[in-house]
């Protein structure tokens, strides 16, 4: 067994058990944007950062497993500071704030995040309503991976695929000819997974209402 110490808090894991799974097992939390415990970590938003003593700085919680003797500090400043600095950075390029029950709202209410500090370009609004059950809302996507690793890992389709780079970086389906003529076999994976709302479900943005008796 690996033991190790999170927020004074003596604990026993089996060895390999990341940091994110360690302090979730004492009932703590770490915010995370790209991580699905139903895919391989990522590591790729820098949200999940926490102290570690000995470290040159803060360590990604998710892809970190735990060493013997490890001490970890998931209140860690410097940690915090360089998260909500991703968070608002994020939010910053959105047109509009995130809606209240999407992960990415969260993450933002745990690191109490509010308006972004560093007003600039934000993405145009660009849905794809083609499919007969999803839509995509391309300036809702923030770029965490998560949708094309879903159809990947999960569903083994592979009919996502990231786009881009930096401000311009998205997810295309297909050969960027959308979900319909791709090959999507509507799993809804992808919309399960996002963080954001940028994958949805097509009946959520245009609700059927009963027709009247």
């Amino acid at each position: 067994m690996t033991r190790i110490t999170i927020d004074g808090r003596d604990l026993e894991v089996e060895p390999g058990t990341t940091v994110l799974d360690a302090v979730r097992a004492l009932g703590g939390s770490v915010p995370t944007l790209c991580f699905d415990e139903r895919q391989a970590p990522f590591g790729a938003c820098r949200v999940c950062l926490v102290g570690a003593d000995g470290a040159p700085g803060p360590i990604p919680a998710c892809t970190t497993p735990c060493r013997d003797g490890m001490v970890i500090d998931t209140h860690d400043e410097t940690a915090r500071r360089v998260a909500t600095a991703v968070v608002e950075l994020v939010l910053s390029e959105l047109p509009e704030p995130p809606a209240e029950h999407t992960e990415l709202a969260a993450v933002a209410r745990a690191l109490d995040v509010g308006e972004p500090r560093w007003p600039g370009a934000q993405h145009d609004g660009d849905h794809d309503e083609r499919h007969p059950y999803l839509a995509f809302q391309h300036e809702l996507c923030i770029s965490c991976g998560r949708c094309v690793r879903a159809c990947e890992e999960v569903q083994g389709a592979f009919a996502l695929t990231a786009t881009g780079r930096g401000f311009t970086a998205n997810v295309a389906a297909g050969l960027d000819a959308g979900f319909l003529d791709s090959a999507c076999v509507s799993c809804g994976a992808c919309a399960d997974t996002c963080p954001t709302d940028a994958i949805t479900e097509l009946s959520l943005l245009t609700p059927v209402h009963p027709r009247p008796a």
